[in-house]
């Protein structure tokens, strides 16, 4: 009995013994962006940015009367990002990690020739996060990490924020497989740009900021959005969150500024006598956050002439972006394909393989209805004498 115990305290204090494999946060190098660019030679150029811990410290905050870099940035080059990942970590003298990595982000040229290639990369490896965004830059992706911010720290915690703003499109890593391997095998990605700062002095100093969005098919970039055709695809995607719309209406003097709480777009595909079309419903309530008109629109008529125009702009924003996405660049970014697919199988069955032609052929119904909740507490426009206000 005695010898049974001791061989069952010695079989487990074998398992307890579990401290070989373990690697302690001083032995690993965090990732907090990475860059993905064209090089020569079918090449592609892999950089990282690199967290530094000894530069949080109060001493040593300043160096030559400048700030010093908390990150570093290491570039290599290589057949993919394996290679290169490999030849990077011959010059980091600790394990790279990657599960702190919240920004990726591709080079315009190395977009255009296809990312489908490197999305794979970061869905097999264990380490990235399926929720870090991902964006496209105007020019090459490595100069956003070379850049020191005024206001944060480094430029993947600017970026980062942007997105967590919801001012604009944000797309993570799932977000951007499920629309690659969606039916229309369309995607659309945030662009990202530079705004250099005039008076630059030791370390570039820029700002990120958003520029609208890339295009891509079949993994392909093939066209860009400005700001205001995105915030047209966002509509139909059901994705505004935070905007401002400023709306003049017809026959009124001045513009006034709505702030959209809640949006709510749906689609209903519906196929008659062998026509498809897609019926867009847009439900979207605000406040009035300025007013510069000389309507008094507490009187619930002057309200509804501010609330006609409101819907006739969101209208207008989603028909040019229509004209540009669906009739230009003839890309099923809008989850039609998946609409269709749903509710009519064998139909979308028959035209899946060739999408492409059937996207620019269906007819957009749009049904926007606009609500303004809230006028402000101010109820003659402010500047305007009172013997201008119209109050019916």
């Amino acid at each position: 009995m005695v010898k049974r115990m001791l061989v069952w305290i010695i079989m487990c204090s074998l398992l307890l013994s579990g401290c070989w494999d373990r690697i302690e946060v001083n032995d690993v190098a965090i990732v907090t962006a990475a860059a993905i660019d064209k090089a020569e030679n079918k090449e592609i150029e892999l950089s990282i940015q690199v967290f530094i811990p000894r530069t949080l410290g109060g001493g040593g905050a300043t160096q030559g009367g400048g700030l010093k870099s908390v990150t570093l940035v290491q570039t290599e080059k290589g057949a993919n990002i394996a290679d290169a990942m490999s030849k990077i970590q011959m010059k980091i003298p600790r394990m790279i990690f990657w599960g702190h990595c919240k920004v990726y982000i591709y080079g315009e040229e190395l977009a255009r020739e296809g990312i489908k290639e490197f999305v794979d990369y970061l869905a097999r490896h264990p380490e990235p996060r399926n929720r870090a965004f991902l964006y496209v830059s105007k020019g090459k992706a490595v100069d956003l990490l070379k850049v020191t911010p005024e206001l944060e720290r480094y430029s993947a915690v600017v970026v980062h924020e942007l997105s967590g703003l919801h001012v604009g499109m944000d797309v993570t890593l799932i977000q951007l497989l499920k629309m690659l391997m969606s039916s229309s095998k369309a995607a659309v990605l945030p662009m990202i740009n530079l705004q250099q700062s005039p008076e630059t002095k030791g370390p570039v100093t820029a700002i990120p900021y958003l520029y609208g969005s890339a295009v891509f098919k079949e993994g392909k970039m093939i066209g860009q959005l400005s700001e205001r055709d995105t915030r047209g695809v966002m509509w139909l995607r059901n994705e505004i969150s935070s905007t401002t719309v400023t709306v003049k209406a017809k026959n009124v003097k001045g513009f006034v500024s709505l702030n959209p709480l809640r949006e709510s777009t749906k689609l209903y595909p519906v196929i008659e006598n062998g026509k498809w079309k897609m019926v867009v419903k847009i439900e979207t309530e605000g406040d009035l956050i300025q007013n510069g008109t000389n309507l008094n629109l507490v009187n619930p008529s002057l309200m509804h002439i501010m609330q006609v125009a409101l819907g006739k702009d969101i209208e207008a924003r989603i028909q040019a972006t229509l004209q540009k996405v669906q009739h230009e660049m003839k890309v099923d970014i809008f989850g039609f394909a998946t609409q269709f697919h749903r509710k009519y199988p064998k139909e979308f069955a028959e035209v899946k393989d060739k999408w492409g032609e059937v996207f620019p052929t269906i007819a957009v119904d749009l049904k926007v209805t606009s609500h303004i909740r809230r006028p402000g507490l101010a109820t003659i426009p402010a500047g305007i004498p009172e013997s201008e206000v119209k109050e019916r």
